[in-house]
């Protein structure tokens, strides 16, 4: 998602604008979006590395993890350092923007992935796995979505980055 045009963002946090927590879904969208972006490439990039390393299913879903904590998280950090922002004001907006939505987006995903049979067992060549993957996110993405909205109209989250124009 690009930052560098925030016109679309004006005022999105002030009273009224959605309802709960005065955010609109719109703007919970997409932050969720920028989220999901994030997660899905470290996800995946993690579940490649582990299957092509050999690795068994708890180190590859860790590096999978891991991967979409610092993707999601280096989505922002690189925005807000393109807004001017010192590398340790950066690190502060981006842990503080993107941590719930991450952590609740993999708690979810993986959930499902993991309570999904057979598909902690298949394969990066099948469907059941790819499947359950974009399953998994399609269902984090419904979840995470009213959190940031929430999130949002309370000045938290997504709304942290957006203070900075």
């Amino acid at each position: 998602m690009d930052h560098g045009d925030h016109s679309e963002h004006a005022g999105h946090v002030a009273a009224g604008t959605g309802g709960v927590g005065g955010a609109s879904w719109g703007m919970a969208a997409k932050a969720t979006v920028h989220c999901l972006t994030g997660c899905a490439i470290g996800e995946i990039l993690g579940m490649v590395i582990g299957t092509a390393l050999l690795w068994g299913n708890v180190p590859t879903m860790v590096l999978a993890i891991s991967l979409a904590f610092v993707f999601g998280y280096s989505f922002t950090l690189f925005a807000v350092r393109r807004a001017g922002l010192d590398w340790k004001s950066a690190v502060k907006i981006a842990l503080a923007a993107d941590t719930v939505s991450i952590a609740v987006m993999e708690l979810v995903d993986n959930s499902i992935i993991a309570l999904t049979p057979g598909a902690m067992d298949a394969h990066l060549s099948d469907g059941l796995f790819w499947y359950a993957l974009l399953g998994g996110f399609a269902v984090a993405f419904l979840i995470t979505t009213p959190v940031n909205k929430w999130m949002i109209g309370r000045g938290r989250g997504h709304a942290v980055v957006h203070s900075l124009h």
